[in-house]
């Protein structure tokens, strides 16, 4: 048996300034109208058009405003579809779910994937380096152990883990252009921390190519920014609230054509016992990280960025973490702490229009 340490958050209050969650709200002047919500809906008026559904296993939103075109707006989720079938580790007809059935009893073989595939993993692997392992593609065999979309939901037994730990551990993992070897037996690949990201961008350089100058593409909390506003003036984009209705939020920045990725522990989660546990694993323990951090959100250009960011940072932990977006030019952070902190990252606070809400 071995012994884990479970932080109690039942001092956590739904009134808190705390950020924990995994979604960014879109704030819409007036004359704009409301996104549509709901599954596969389109709503349209003289401002924008949008389009949300359910894909990804999240609720996605995309609102099209200087360009009036509904078969751009069905071909982002057309695009979106796609890449779920490539990189969803659950969907059975998925690429990644073939690559990591394929790999039980094959220690050393070689695989080959698309050129999609191979450069996500890419991204992967890049920032399971940085983080020295603290974010880690090849965690499959833990997250596998954890349902947190469950209705009744049940911890793993500590036996499960201990097993399925020594198999994390991305340096066991081969990539060449298209072609990826596993170093062992049982290793499997997670993208969710990061696939959305990249979606994200992809889904700007369609828009782009098709035209589109001013777009908001809503990932479920991986929003990214096309351009500005038609009239010329940056996106409102706001930072949710925890533990509150879906237009309670902490803040509200100013954006134009960048990402905006958080990471926390509020979306998926479930309490035990008092003990709450959320998705966002240590490869070392096989249980959610406990580092007084509930939620980290980055700002960058690309979204793959923020993506792997937002989940190495929270990883890292503050000092750690701030330390890290420091180190990288044009990429900023908030960090919120379990005593309801807020932490800026150096030159935040110049860089961008914040406004705290109370």
């Amino acid at each position: 048996m071995i012994k884990f340490i479970k932080r109690k958050l039942t001092n956590i209050k739904r009134n808190n300034l705390t950020t924990i969650s995994v979604l960014v709200l879109l704030l819409f002047f007036s004359g704009c109208g409301n996104a549509s919500k709901g599954n596969s809906q389109e709503s349209s008026s003289k401002e924008y058009i949008t389009r949300s559904d359910f894909l990804l296993n999240t609720q996605i939103t995309i609102n099209l405003y200087d360009k009036q075109d509904k078969d751009v707006l069905d071909g982002c989720f057309q695009l979106i579809s796609k890449y779920e079938n490539i990189y969803s580790r659950t969907l059975e007809s998925s690429e990644l779910y073939s690559l990591n059935n394929g790999t039980v009893s094959h220690v050393g073989q070689t695989y080959q994937i698309s050129d999609e595939l191979s450069d996500l993993l890419t991204h992967g692997l890049y920032y399971s380096k940085l983080s020295g392992g603290a974010f880690d593609i090849s965690i499959e065999p833990l997250t596998s152990l954890w349902d947190f979309t469950a209705s009744n939901p049940t911890l793993p037994s500590d036996n499960d883990i201990w097993k399925a730990i020594p198999l994390v551990d991305y340096k066991n993992i081969r990539l060449n252009k298209n072609e990826v070897t596993f170093l062992k037996d049982g290793i499997g690949i997670d993208l969710g921390a990061i696939a959305k990201g990249y979606i994200a961008d992809r889904l700007k350089d369609y828009l782009l190519a098709a035209g589109v100058k001013s777009a908001l593409i809503n990932l479920g909390g991986n929003v990214l920014c096309v351009g500005e506003k038609p009239d010329g003036s940056p996106f409102h984009v706001g930072i949710q609230k925890p533990f509150a209705d879906r237009n309670e939020i902490v803040g509200v920045m100013d954006i134009d054509n960048l990402s905006v990725v958080s990471s926390g522990i509020y979306e998926r989660c479930f309490t035990i016992d008092g003990v709450l546990y959320h998705h966002i694993l240590n490869p070392k323990s096989g249980y959610p990280y406990d580092n007084n951090l509930v939620s980290v959100t980055i700002i960058s250009k690309l979204s793959v960025d923020g993506d792997g960011l937002s989940t190495t940072c929270f990883a890292l932990g503050l000092d750690k973490g701030l330390e890290l977006i420091e180190s990288i030019p044009d990429t900023y952070a908030i960090f919120i702490t379990s005593e309801y902190e807020i932490h800026y990252s150096k030159g935040f606070l110049d860089t961008f229009h914040f406004t705290p809400q109370k």
